[in-house]
């Protein structure tokens, strides 16, 4: 009998230092949780869509290229500044002559249709004629 009362003091004895123990760690996990504040569930939020480049025509470019010209644009320039070759802007112009966006105001020199490239003596015109003629949008 003394035997099963030394186990049990000493079962007893293990059962406290566990308790404690466990209360040591019970401490520490209620200091963390109050040290990280709670995260919040994030919703769940669609993947993003990235947007695809728009991609300008050749022509467009051109067309661009000979609007943005007051005099007119040659095809050296035109290929230079569009980055294409030569056979592909003679077809451009070929089809934006066709369709009545430019026309040639020379040998090889194409403006937007509708525009004239002025040469300005004061001797044959005058001020009021100049700016009449450049109201037309070019």
């Amino acid at each position: 009998m003394k035997q099963l009362k030394k186990d049990l003091q000493a079962v007893s004895k293990t059962l406290k230092q566990l308790t404690l123990r466990t209360e040591k760690i019970a401490k520490r996990l209620d200091k963390l949780e109050k040290a990280k504040p709670a995260k919040k569930a994030k919703a769940k939020t669609k993947p993003k869509v990235t947007k695809k480049p728009v991609q300008v025509s050749a022509a467009a470019t051109v067309l661009a290229i000979i609007k943005r010209s007051r005099k007119g644009v040659d095809v050296a320039t035109l290929k230079s500044k569009a980055g294409i070759g030569s056979a592909t802007v003679n077809s451009i112009i070929y089809r934006l002559k066709k369709k009545g966006k430019i026309k040639s105001s020379g040998k090889g020199i194409y403006v937007r249709h509708g525009c004239q490239a002025y040469t300005v003596d004061r001797d044959t015109i005058s001020i009021t004629d100049f700016w009449r003629g450049m109201g037309d949008g070019c």
